[in-house]
């Protein structure tokens, strides 16, 4: 664990409820420049490390998870930094309660790690020599998980469980994809990007901080959806979700599809999108059959997923439907 992990936090606060004792008056400064309709003031994203005790209605005990690797391809590149934060969330609040739990370890990948990851991770070969992660504390934070959240799930999850078998076995959530922030009326689905419209910035491309910011960003009401980010993370985990195949699609449509947020995928040589539900399942249907396919009888290919293979990259339950 860092130093940073070992240190009581304080509450991470965009707007604060009052001036604190300040010597250098820094914090008032910055309260008046933020009561003038020119100005907007950003501040440092303090990791809160505990939260309030859980009411009566129960918890998800959830996994904030965030890796560095030595590149993006998942067949050759290895982990060098893994991050965890374990910590119940109320089922009534969608807020986490009690004491948040950390790792934060280094390990030497056995590759060189590239100048570019180098200077966009602060991470050297020198800090990895060596070093190996702590299999049997990350083993006792994962013990008796509900759900692993990652903000790029379909990147983290394949290197997490290729480099231990027990995440295979949790359900995982993806807070970038599995959350509609461009409907929330978000700029961007980027962490760095949610945390600075909350007021914050931090010292990204470190996986323990990367996890303390996704925390602070999720324990926030969405704007539009009547819950935390961490409440519909919970609710959306808890159903299937699907990949729907426009199987067969008439070649003038692509071009539809594609609008329609499609995307080609050369090796099965199909049409493909992600919908979240089974309402929003049977929306696309009835679009493809409309605008896709045109009225015309046709057979198309869905796979379901839950949240125990979701992200995994390993394939799902194929089913057809009947338009």
């Amino acid at each position: 664990m860092s130093p940073a992990s070992q240190a009581s936090a304080q509450p991470a606060n965009p707007v604060p409820l009052g001036v604190p004792p300040n010597p250098s008056g820094i914090e008032a400064m910055a309260v008046t420049l933020e009561s003038h309709p020119d100005y907007r003031v950003i501040r440092r994203l303090k990791p809160r490390l505990e939260w309030p005790a859980a009411g009566e209605q129960g918890v998800c005990r959830v996994v904030v998870l965030d890796t560095e690797t030595t590149g993006l391809d998942q067949s050759r590149d290895k982990i060098m930094e893994l991050a965890l934060l374990r910590v119940d969330v109320d089922l009534a609040s969608g807020l986490p309660v009690g004491a948040v739990q950390v790792y934060d370890g280094l390990e030497d990948p056995g590759m060189p790690i590239p100048r570019e990851v180098q200077e966009i991770t602060g991470i050297t070969p020198a800090m990895v020599q060596g070093q190996r992660l702590d299999e049997v504390r990350i083993a006792e934070l994962l013990a008796g998980a509900d759900l692993v959240i990652a903000h790029n799930a379909g990147f983290d999850r394949p290197f997490a469980e290729a480099r231990l078998d027990q995440f295979r076995h949790l359900a995982w959530a993806c807070s970038f994809a599995d959350i509609p922030w461009k409907a929330q009326g978000r700029r961007s689905a980027k962490l760095e990007s949610l945390a600075q419209e909350l007021g914050w910035f931090y010292d990204a491309h470190r996986a323990e901080m990367d996890c303390h910011a996704l925390l602070a960003v999720l324990a926030h009401d969405l704007p539009v959806l009547p819950h935390t980010g961490l409440a519909h993370l919970v609710e959306q985990a808890a159903k299937p979700s699907y990949r729907v195949m426009a199987s067969n699609a008439p070649f003038d449509a692509k071009d539809l599809l594609k609008a329609r947020g499609y995307r080609w995928n050369a090796e099965q040589k199909v049409w493909s999108t992600r919908v979240g539900d089974s309402k929003a399942l049977q929306a696309e249907f009835d679009w493809l059959k409309e605008h896709a396919y045109r009225q015309r009888s046709a057979v198309v290919q869905f796979e379901k997923h839950d949240a125990l293979a979701r992200y995994s990259g390993r394939p799902g339950e194929m089913l057809n439907h009947q338009l």
